[in-house]
């Protein structure tokens, strides 16, 4: 009866082909993973399609310092795992009609990494990022169908266990060591250069203040950089602990340095934290209203803007920090003053003067852009945009 299921299973090249689409899905997935990380973070009106809810957010992930491991991008790294894949499957395919079907052991057991890798990650966004990305779900789906198919190759063709083929395929590897060893060392080579010279474009990092650009403080009492007698001045409302707000403060800052002497940006806080906003009804972004109190503190010691840029900084990395990495990184500061801070009136009032403006003018989520009393959420208009940088830097 065994011998007959054997004889009725399925041809091989169907089994083979199978995989070989399901492995190019997860390739074309990562690809997509790739192109959508970069924009998240180097794209100011990039939004996935797949951004729907805080719970299901691709955008959420892929703006998670998770997102990266050994400074490649996890999608990268994806594409480099589909081409492992797909070099076994052309190995595996070498050996089609030998007896033994060679490379489908450690198939599997690549394929194995890969659905334990898949779960970690998904665990992670579950339990700390709290959000889910439906095109990893499609990548977990993948691998673990790769695991499955590679089972289930090695089940219909060969009559020994997985772990004795995987003995057989190390015979066969000893047995042509040159061309295995050669193809494992440029394996190796190109995981290491992209962990040496991969381009680390979503730090966002501002390099510290130009001296060359001005500074102050508005006769309102917020502070500005760029020009001290503007065409134009962009007002910014912002949540330290909002992706987003990073992302369109270091585009301003970039465009403020190239336009010094026309542009003009100020600053103001709008945190998205419950404590301190009377329109946010649940917990969120817990702890960005004492980052705003903080920089507040540093407008007062003439620091905010080296401040600003260090919040904005830590804020999203895996790294802890506390008052005592943020004051040893001010000018005469200790982590006593950043801590009673927190309960000084005064700022606590200039804090829900800002909020209370915010929400006068209608806003009620970050970043949030005024230009020419014009309120814009999110993002500027690339017709806004052009605005700008077209009829007013003549």
């Amino acid at each position: 009866m065994a011998n007959n299921k054997r004889n009725k299973a399925l041809p091989f090249n169907l089994y083979f082909f199978t995989v070989l689409v399901i492995s190019l899905i997860g390739l074309i997935d990562a690809v997509y993973l790739s192109i959508s990380h970069f924009k998240v973070y180097t794209d100011i009106d990039h939004r996935s399609f797949c951004a729907m809810t805080k719970a299901i957010n691709c955008d959420t992930v892929s703006q998670s310092p998770y997102s990266i491991f050994i400074n490649v991008p996890i999608p990268i790294w994806g594409i480099f795992g589909y081409f492992i894949i797909l070099v076994l499957l052309i190995s595996a395919w070498r050996y089609r009609y030998h007896k033994r079907k060679y490379i489908w052991p450690t198939f599997f057991i690549v394929a194995l990494l890969y659905s334990t890798n898949s779960v970690l990650l998904a665990l992670i966004s579950a339990l700390i990022i709290h959000s889910h990305c439906i095109m990893c779900i499609l990548s977990h789906a993948v691998n673990f169908l790769l695991l499955f198919y590679a089972w289930l190759v090695y089940r219909r063709f060969e009559k020994g266990s997985i772990f004795n083929g995987l003995t057989d395929d190390l015979k066969l590897y000893r047995k042509n060591w040159k061309f295995w060893c050669c193809g494992v060392l440029s394996l190796v080579a190109v995981a290491i250069t992209l962990i040496l010279f991969f381009p680390p474009y979503w730090q966002m990092k501002l390099g510290g203040l130009d001296i060359s650009i001005s500074r102050g403080i508005t006769k309102e009492g917020y502070p500005w950089i760029g020009s001290e007698d503007p065409e134009l001045v962009i007002t910014e409302f912002s949540d330290y602990q909002c992706f987003q707000c990073k992302k369109m403060h270091f585009f301003l800052r970039q465009l403020i340095s190239e336009h010094k002497d026309r542009l003009r940006l100020v600053h103001r806080h709008f945190p998205i934290d419950d404590e301190y906003n009377p329109i946010v009804t649940e917990p969120f972004h817990t702890g960005s209203g004492k980052l705003a109190i903080i920089a507040l503190y540093a407008q007062e010691k003439d620091q905010f803007w080296e401040v600003n840029d260090l919040l904005f900084d830590l804020v999203g990395t895996k790294k802890d920090f506390n008052t005592a990495t943020i004051a040893k990184q001010m000018k005469d500061t200790s982590s006593g003053e950043l801590v009673t801070a927190f309960n000084n009136k005064y700022l606590r009032l200039r804090l829900k003067h800002d909020i209370a403006v915010g929400i006068d003018k209608g806003i009620n989520g970050t970043p949030a852009i005024i230009i020419n009393d014009t309120v814009y959420l999110g993002t500027i208009p690339k017709d806004v945009m052009r605005s700008i940088l077209g009829n007013k830097m003549k």
